[in-house]
């Protein structure tokens, strides 16, 4: 029969090593939230564009004092009067007079007007897209256009011929 040794003579138990996992826990939270705020804020123009985004981005740069771009809205912008008709010097050219309002509820950037000339079947005769400075003949005063203002356009264009019958404005 063997005696059992002394205390001192057996294995020790290991000391338990003091846990890492607390600042792990605590610290990956913030990480996680700094990561979620700087991809946010990188993204920002593309989030502010959706309506449901919008707010929550608004706030967000309210508090980091980022900037945002003007909301964009282009089926806000309605066409009030237009007109088509020969241009009374120039041959060949016609003369395009149209007035349209900004029926949002905020300002807006001017937006890109985009003419379209059709024949009687519908198809697609000409097409041309221009910038706020081409249609008002200048640079806007300013960059937005406020709830409920109207501008007036007029715009030079070559005649397709008698095959076109009808035009549309859409709003880019």
């Amino acid at each position: 029969m063997s005696r059992p040794s002394p205390d001192f003579l057996q294995p020790s138990a290991p000391t338990p090593k003091p846990r890492r996992d607390f600042w792990l826990w605590f610290v990956l939270p913030w990480l996680l939230l700094a990561l979620v705020l700087q991809i946010a804020v990188a993204d920002r123009a593309r989030l502010a564009a959706d309506p449901e985004w919008r707010p929550r981005i608004e706030m967000l740069c309210d508090f980091l004092r980022c900037s945002l771009p003007p909301w964009h809205e282009p089926t806000a912008f309605h066409v009030t009067s237009r007109e088509i008709r020969p241009h009374p010097s120039v041959p060949e050219v016609l003369l395009v007079s149209a007035s349209f309002r900004n029926d949002a509820k905020f300002a807006q950037a001017w937006p890109q007007l985009q003419l379209s000339l059709s024949n009687l079947d519908g198809d697609s005769l000409g097409l041309r897209r221009f910038s706020p400075r081409d249609y008002l003949g200048s640079a806007p005063a300013t960059t937005l256009i406020a709830p409920g203002q109207s501008a007036s356009i007029t715009l030079e264009i070559l005649d397709p011929g008698k095959r076109a019958v009808a035009f549309s404005f859409e709003f880019r």
